[in-house]
């Protein structure tokens, strides 16, 4: 009985002791597992490397008529490195033939790659060009794919000089604002190693303004480092060193206008540009259908579609011409507002190039000063200069009034339709000008302006513009297909 009482003791003392370094060890385990675990960095973001693109080129693609001894060029969206542009990676070959010998270049200044052939094209004959994947931006990102483009040369050279079709300002111009850029608009695409400081200068008479000069797209731009001086008379002068891209190049012929400040800056971002397009009140690609009778204050056109897609605005209803593609227009029978020959082919074609410029600019401006502003209904509402970003539509139900200075911008980007009520108006207060409003409107249906409405601005729509009976329209219908008028009084914005 005594033996197995103390075994049965051990037994207990032996389990009691395992208990315990048990537990001991479980509360060893828990303060470890209460410590805090520190969090892992968290992995950093990928970098992404967005390539480098080609925005535009001359001739641009599909062009014919190509003079012979035009040079080639293709502008680039970024800086690029020098050292990837080269014979090699910008090529031009003829059809059935081998490629064509030249020398090729870049302007760092505007991102232009440019290929001088060594002789004159070939004539009548169908070229491709190519800027390959060897091309890269100054960080090492390639193109995404080859860019390659076509056109097809004429019989002849080049012998023409580029002129200037238009400024900004004006010549005689008053009241500039002091922190807006001066620039000019060329009849041609330009060497842009010949538009810079020394060929485009800025002067007030005594002293030369510092600033930079930039060239794109058939426009030279002077930014001047700080703002001009108040009430006074400045001097712009284009030089005879500019020339264009044929080789040998032709020359401008020197071109020297004036304008005097105002007071004060402009509130809101630049003026979108709009090149010969501003030459129309209206213009479209695929034609103007017209109910009788309404009243057109400036010049119309359309292209590629044939005039006779306008012959339903008759010369009884428009102060200005009408430019057409072909000779098709018939009117009421009455034709002499009408210009259909070859020059004024190229004219509206030209205009409906620098028409699409207009609508990218003025989509691709950045950093808006208001987004998604009352939901895209801006019935009722004034609005301050700026730069308007909606990813809808925009309605006007009730009046909306634009309030700002002459010099004032406002630029409404809009991804949606613009739709505005019958009756309803646009009113500019305060001295706002309609030359100086953008409504860029890329909508599947495009703007419909309503019965006995008022509208206000420049219009930049890649669908369609639809006029309601009655309404009025104080700016230009830019549309990349059609307009639609129906007893409208349509009038070109004061200069």
């Amino acid at each position: 009985m005594n033996i197995t009482k103390q075994t049965i003791s051990r037994f207990l003392w032996l389990s009691t002791f395992l208990l315990l370094t048990a537990l001991a060890g479980c509360s060893k385990n828990d303060s470890r597992s209460s410590q805090p675990v520190p969090t892992p960095s968290p992995a950093p973001d990928p970098v992404v490397l967005t390539p480098p693109t080609v925005v535009s080129s001359f001739p641009i693609d599909a062009s014919i008529g190509v003079a012979i001894n035009s040079t080639v060029t293709a502008t680039f969206s970024e800086a690029v490195d020098a050292a990837t542009v080269t014979a090699s990676s910008f090529t031009v070959t003829g059809a059935a033939q081998a490629a064509v010998v030249g020398t090729v270049t870049l302007n760092s200044a505007g991102n232009v790659a440019t290929f001088v052939p060594g002789s004159n094209f070939g004539a009548t004959t169908a070229y491709t060009a190519t800027i390959t994947t060897a091309v890269t931006n100054i960080e090492g990102t390639a193109l995404a794919a080859d860019f390659v483009w076509t056109f097809t040369t004429s019989a002849t050279a080049d012998t023409t000089a580029p002129t200037v079709d238009s400024t900004d300002p004006l010549d005689g111009a008053t009241a500039f604002a002091l922190n807006r850029s001066v620039s000019a608009n060329f009849s041609e695409e330009l060497n842009p190693d010949t538009v810079n400081g020394t060929s485009f200068s800025l002067s007030d008479g005594t002293n030369a303004v510092d600033g930079i000069v930039t060239y794109s797209n058939k426009t030279a731009t002077f930014n001047p480092d700080t703002d001009l001086l108040a009430s006074t008379i400045y001097t712009a002068t284009l030089s005879t060193a500019i020339a264009d891209l044929a080789s040998p190049a032709n020359t401008l012929a020197t071109v020297v206008w004036s304008f005097t400040t105002g007071e004060s800056a402009a509130q809101g971002p630049a003026a979108v540009n709009l090149r010969t397009a501003g030459n129309f009140v209206i213009l479209t690609k695929t034609g103007i259908t017209n109910v009788h009778t309404s009243a057109i204050t400036g010049n119309i056109g359309a292209s590629p579609i044939t005039a006779a897609a306008m012959d339903n605005v008759f010369c009884s209803e428009i102060v200005g011409t009408i430019y057409g593609s072909d000779a098709g227009y018939t009117g009421s029978g009455a034709i002499t507002c009408f210009a259909g020959a070859a020059p004024d082919n190229t004219l509206v074609a030209n205009a409906v190039l620098d028409m699409g410029t207009a609508y990218t600019d003025a989509a691709g401006r950045t950093t808006p000063d208001f987004t998604e502003l009352h939901a895209g209904d801006i019935s009722g509402q004034t609005l301050a200069p700026g730069l308007y970003k909606w990813g809808t539509g925009v309605l006007i139900s009730t009046d909306v009034t634009l309030s700002g200075g002459a010099n004032d911008v406002w630029i409404f980007q809009v991804a949606g339709d613009i739709t505005q009520a019958d009756g309803s108006s646009i009113v500019l207060a305060g001295g706002a000008l309609a030359k100086n409003i953008f409504w860029q409107v890329g909508g599947g249906t495009g703007v419909a302006i309503g019965t006995t409405a008022h509208f206000a601005g420049i219009i930049l729509a890649e669908k369609g513009i639809t006029v309601n009976t009655g309404a009025s329209v104080d700016g230009r219908l830019l549309s990349q297909t059609a307009v639609t008028l129906d007893q409208n009084a349509v009038t070109q914005p004061a200069p």
